[in-house]
Order: structure tokens, then sequence, then C-alpha cells
């Protein structure tokens, strides 16, 4: 039997990787958010600017320059990167969705995210971020991709890192044992 992946070329299946987070971040994300505080549009502008142009040099690339064998879809880096892609996505969902259920429909304050990935890191959602776009990167192999995951991981490290000195600061029954990004580790 052959698989529907079968039919599309390398590329087209590498660049669906980018192409269906950037979908649920963009278009269903933003309706399960309840309250909080607006994003400013500058940063909007930026973000979208960013993510315009990482997108299409990503999609230039493997549509243009990339060059797979036949069995790339059955290369080990391939495969792993496909399954780290898919366990940092679904890390990702769970977390954000962890963190939309903090709080209840009326409640202002902040909390303690609890669970999943939570117990152990501060932002369990950037490392799944962090999982995904490495996974992605392994996939691609191109430098590209490499690229890309390693920025994530500059620019959510710091970002996790303060996210995790406020909650030591804001809340003294805060896990002291929680890392900051890493399980385990860091």
């Amino acid at each position: 039997m052959i698989s529907p992946w079968h039919k599309w070329s390398q590329w087209k299946q590498i660049t669906s990787f980018k192409v269906f987070p950037a979908l649920l971040r963009s278009l269903i994300y933003p309706f399960l958010i309840r309250g909080g505080t607006p994003m400013p549009l500058f940063s909007c502008i930026l973000a979208t600017m960013f993510c315009t142009g990482n997108g299409y040099l990503q999609s230039r690339y493997l549509s243009h320059c990339a060059v797979y064998a036949d069995d790339w879809l059955r290369d080990p880096r391939f495969l792993m990167g496909f399954g780290l892609w898919l366990m940092g996505m679904l890390i990702n969902i769970h977390s954000d969705h962890i963190l939309r259920n903090l709080r209840k429909p009326g409640d202002t304050g902040y909390k303690i995210p609890r669970g999943g990935l939570f117990e152990y890191v501060t932002a369990a959602n950037y490392f799944g971020e962090i999982v995904e776009w490495g996974g992605y990167a392994l996939a691609s192999w191109s430098v590209e991709g490499a690229a890309f995951a390693f920025f994530t991981f500059c620019f959510l490290c710091g970002r996790a890192k303060g996210h995790h000195q406020w909650y030591l600061q804001n809340f003294e029954e805060y896990p002291k044992f929680r890392k900051i990004l890493i399980p385990f580790l860091f």
C-alpha cells in the first residue's frame, strides 16, 4: 500500500511541518485565549514580518534548493526529525492548553501552572517549541532549518529564564525543584 505521503514530493511534506503549526498558532489559538492583555500593534507587526520572512526563506530553500534522495522519507534523520517535531508540537499544544485554563472566567490573578511538563520546568510550552523546531531542522537537514531551531532556542531560553525568575519572586510556594526550560538539566 502506498501512503498518502508518497504522492507529495519531500519538500512539500517538510514544508507542511511549518505550515500546520503556523495555522494552529495564527488561526485557531487566538480564539481559544480567554482574557489576558492585548498584544501591542508594533509587536504584532514585527512578529508578522519575522514569520513571513522566515516562512519564505524556509519554503524557498525547500522548494528550489534542497535535493533529497528518493528514499529520504525512510532516512533515519527524517524519521527522527519527524518524531521530534510531532512530540514537540504535542507538548506545545498540551502546555498551551494548561496555560489557557489557569484562569477561570472572571479571574484576573496569576497562578502557577501544574500538570504535564510544567511539573518539571517553568516553560513547558517553550520546551515543546524548541523540540518541535529541532525536529524540523533534523527532518529538513538544512542550514536554514538548523538556524531557525538555534535562534528559536536562543530567544526562548532568555524568555524562559525571565519567566522562571518572575515566578520565584512572586510565588513563595513555587516549586524550587523546577528547572527553567529543559527537564532535569536547565
